[in-house]
């Protein structure tokens, strides 16, 4: 029996679905206004684990990923200056390219990095540009069921109305001290109450993104996006939504609060959520310049399943601190599993021991460096080595380390010269355009070579 952690109960539950057969997954995807770095990509690697563990308890599995293309608000008071900034719009100008240029180009960057990362495609990335008809009917929804209000052209949810409101987060309205602080700082003065936050936005003057609707000309906000969505592809009621642990509050909190307040229905049975990622022990910050891309790890001479395979060694709920020692040590685990593999014999009848462990562990809320141990156990039995290789392809299936192609990726690096030696390379071109020659002398040993530096 599969038991999973729930946020909402604060308690690792057994999972039964709405479906015996089929189950639906919700995961928040990306804002596409720039490269997604790692510490999102061990959240949808962690969403992945998720949807394999189930296919490998036999599942049918259902998983929406959003794209939000439309960009939420970002807002900034640089000392009473007060200013909203469209991320998506604010890179399109930046760029000399339209809103639609620009998260065409990041989604496609996005993609390529989910598959370079081997994460499964999602069955339906749906847009929060073509689901701005749903956002508006849900919407409308919570203004007929007294949870909403407009004012000016800008539609809130009105949380006092809503009386479980923090049930995920603990950010509850007897604690409002505690919830003022929590909230993102606001900059309408127009709402009825400070925790209120908003459905729909009045589009400003010259805005480049924006729709008609009851209420005027405009655009949603962050929080409908996930709620419209959802519901059109997995009901009012679903499974799992997953996300990590940032979004708890206010995202998550809002979506459950507007969901159950249009539709009357409980929104999710199953919350999941990942731990932060820091680096070096920090946070993540592009001012710090420790925000890495899966590109960024490649240009190091990374191969991105390493990443992938980093994180399997850390509990998808504890906070993962991510360091380039840490990344090479993944590297080479991940090449030495290759290069034993690849000599292994055709697989046949796997280890049923071995097997039983493998099931329990990661059905024990997903204890991947659990099921990973036993991979290397497995890989240092003596069962045959046809039958080790039908277990280690079957466990694959939930860890996603491409371990059937071992051998191809073990050819790949015998051809790829690593960068390092490239860029020694160049240097010495570049010495030698300078008008000098290196030259490497022999001696009786590798201590008593020299290298002299003459002039051409």
């Amino acid at each position: 029996m599969l038991k999973i952690h729930n946020t909402l109960t604060r308690k690792i539950e057994e999972f039964r679905p709405i479906d015996p057969e089929k189950v639906g997954i919700y995961t928040c995807g990306p804002t596409v206004y720039r490269e997604v770095h790692i510490g999102n990509f061990r959240t949808y690697i962690g969403a992945d684990i998720l949807r394999r563990v189930l296919m490998y308890n036999g599942y049918r599995v259902v998983h929406i990923k959003n794209i939000t293309d439309v960009g939420h608000i970002r807002s900034i008071d640089n000392i009473n200056h007060q200013e909203q900034i469209d991320p998506i719009i604010e890179e399109a100008i930046k760029m000399g390219k339209t809103p639609q240029e620009i998260a065409k180009h990041f989604a496609n960057l996005f993609f390529g990095d989910e598959k370079k990362l081997n994460i499964l495609p999602a069955t339906v990335y749906p847009k929060a540009t073509e689901n701005v008809k749903e956002m508006i009917e849900v919407i409308k929804a919570l203004i007929k069921n007294g949870f909403a209000y407009e004012v000016d052209g800008t539609v809130y949810f009105n949380v006092k109305k809503f009386k479980n409101y923090g049930k995920l987060s603990g950010n509850t309205l007897s604690k409002m001290d505690n919830l003022l602080k929590a909230v993102r700082v606001s900059l309408e003065t127009d709402k009825k109450d400070s925790v209120d936050f908003a459905l729909w936005k009045k589009a400003e003057k010259g805005r480049l993104i924006k729709w008609d609707s009851p209420w005027g000309v405009g655009f949603p906000g962050w929080h409908i996006e996930c709620s419209a969505m959802s519901i059109k592809y997995l009901g009012d009621t679903f499974d799992l939504h997953t996300g990590g642990e940032d979004l708890i509050f206010p995202h998550h909190e809002d979506e459950i609060a507007q969901s159950e307040a249009a539709t009357g229905r409980k929104f999710v049975n199953y919350w999941l959520h990942g731990g932060y990622l820091l680096v070096d022990g920090a946070k993540m910050s592009r001012s710090k310049g420790n925000v890495y891309t899966v590109s960024n790890l490649e240009k190091k001479g990374f191969d991105p399943l390493s990443f992938r395979y980093l994180t399997l060694t850390i509990h998808y709920r504890t906070r993962m601190n991510f360091t380039f020692k840490a990344l090479e040590a993944a590297q080479t685990a991940l090449n030495n599993l290759r290069e034993i593999i690849s000599k292994f014999d055709k697989p046949k009848i796997g280890c049923a021991e071995y097997e039983e462990n493998f099931l329990r562990a990661i059905n024990d809320d997903f204890d991947i460096p659990k099921a990973l141990s036993i991979v290397w156990d497995l890989i240092k039995s003596d069962y045959p080595t046809s039958a080790r290789a039908e277990s280690l392809f079957k466990f694959d299936k939930v860890l996603g380390l491409d371990l059937e192609n071992a051998k191809d990726y073990i050819k790949k690096e015998e051809e790829v010269i690593p960068q390092g030696i490239m860029e020694l390379v160049e240097q010495r071109e570049e010495i030698k355009k300078l008008g000098y020659e290196i030259e490497d002398l022999p001696g009786h040993g590798k201590k008593d070579r020299t290298t002299e530096v003459k002039k051409i």
